[in-house]
């Protein structure tokens, strides 16, 4: 019977002891570790956004991100406008920023065709870019102006027309008049005439001198004479019912002159539609189309009264408690190269969407917001006046007061 060897038998070897002090310890460090490393970065993100050391500062311009996203009362600002220093520096948190956009005087007019122009096309171009205007004077013309024109001519000789057969109708209705208070004179001197004569026959047969002959014949010639002033007083009666202008031919004339004034009225209507005039006083901002070319949907030409220039600012309803009227705003721009100034005018009524969109895709695009409207300064009016539509960033002092009212 061989023995096994040595290698054949089972190595029993003792673990050394467990030390679970130790071990518990190192778990814990590890733990420890993890849950500071939020603290750290954290803390460093903190550090960061206030004192935004160079790498960072070259982030933010390479991502047109910005600091501050998570404040209470978020601010879209697109990334191409800075604030200037100046207004960062003197930022209170009681201001209300927003977008803004730079505009005339109850807002740019839209100069459309006139209503019934139908396919006309755009004739003749009137007025320049930059020419002030009078509410009402022609701006343009279309090219369906020669034929309308000629309808109004037509409609005037019509019109002159009918008046001189009015004319002629009162002199006939008067010629007639006159002519039958002749013909009743005549017939009542016919009669007396004729009285006479048989009041004499009847005499003269009395004394008998005349015949009886004599005397029917009188009488006869007295009752013609008689029937004669009863026929001429009626043809009188029927001119002198009433006065000329209400005799039934004059009435009939007068209507077809108004008729043909209507007439006139209408194609002077239509000539209107072949002319675009100024819906109010002001200036030309821009003009659409050219002569030859349909009047564009979005109206031939834009105006407003620059004289006189606002800003539209859009103010989150969560801020607008705080604006009032007469407040202080100070509006800025890159194009602008300065700062504008105004006071607030007035706050609207409505809570409506967000039109002016940040560049930043991460804005808010369906914020609801307050328009209020800022009156610029006279000096800020001038410069705005060459930049409407302009978008500018508005900040309202709220901290200066303003009327308690609205």
């Amino acid at each position: 019977m061989t023995r096994p060897s040595e290698t054949e038998l089972p190595l029993l070897v003792d673990a050394p002891p467990e030390e679970p002090s130790g071990k518990a310890g190192r778990f814990r460090k590890r733990y420890l570790l993890v849950l500071l490393i939020p603290v750290f970065m954290f803390a460093g993100a903190v550090i960061g956004l206030y004192f935004q050391p160079p790498g960072l500062q070259k982030f933010y311009a390479l991502t047109g991100l910005q600091p501050g996203g998570g404040s209470n009362a978020p601010i879209a600002l697109p990334p191409n406008i800075e604030l200037p220093q100046d207004m960062v520096e003197t930022m209170l948190p009681t201001d209300v920023v927003g977008l803004a956009r730079v505009m005339p005087r109850g807002d740019v007019a839209v100069v459309a065709a006139p209503f019934g122009a139908s396919d006309a096309r755009v004739s003749e171009i009137l007025v320049a870019v930059g020419d002030r205007v009078e509410r009402g004077v022609p701006l343009a013309y279309l090219d369906n102006r020669a034929s309308l024109e000629s309808a109004v001519f037509l409609a005037e000789a019509n019109l002159a027309i009918r008046q001189a057969a009015l004319v002629q109708t009162r002199s006939a209705v008067q010629a007639s008049r006159d002519e039958a208070q002749a013909t009743l004179d005549q017939a009542q001197s016919t009669y007396l005439e004729a009285q006479a004569t048989l009041e004499r026959s009847e005499e003269l047969v009395e004394r008998g001198v005349s015949t009886s002959v004599s005397l029917d014949a009188a009488r006869t010639a007295a009752e013609a004479a008689a029937l004669a002033v009863t026929r001429a007083e009626a043809t009188l009666a029927r001119f002198s019912s009433a006065e000329i202008d209400a005799q039934p031919d004059v009435v009939v004339a007068a209507r077809n002159v108004e008729a043909a004034e209507a007439e006139l009225a209408r194609t002077n209507l239509d000539l209107s539609r072949a002319l675009i005039v100024a819906p109010i006083t002001g200036t030309i901002l821009d003009i659409h189309a050219t002569p030859g070319q349909r009047p564009p949907s979005e109206g031939v030409m834009e105006m407003g009264d620059i004289s006189q220039m606002t800003a539209e600012v859009e103010v989150y309803q969560d801020r607008i408690a705080a604006v009032r009227p007469g407040q202080p705003v100070e509006l800025v721009a890159n194009a602008i190269g300065r700062t504008l100034h105004g006071t607030v005018q007035s706050i609207g009524l409505t809570v409506g969407r967000q039109g002016l969109i940040s560049d930043d895709v991460a804005a808010n695009t369906d914020a609801r917001v307050i328009r209020v409207v800022v009156a610029l300064d006279d000096p800020s009016s001038e410069i705005a006046s060459r930049f409407t539509n302009l978008e500018v960033i508005a900040r309202i002092d709220t901290g200066a007061g303003g009327r308690a009212t609205r």
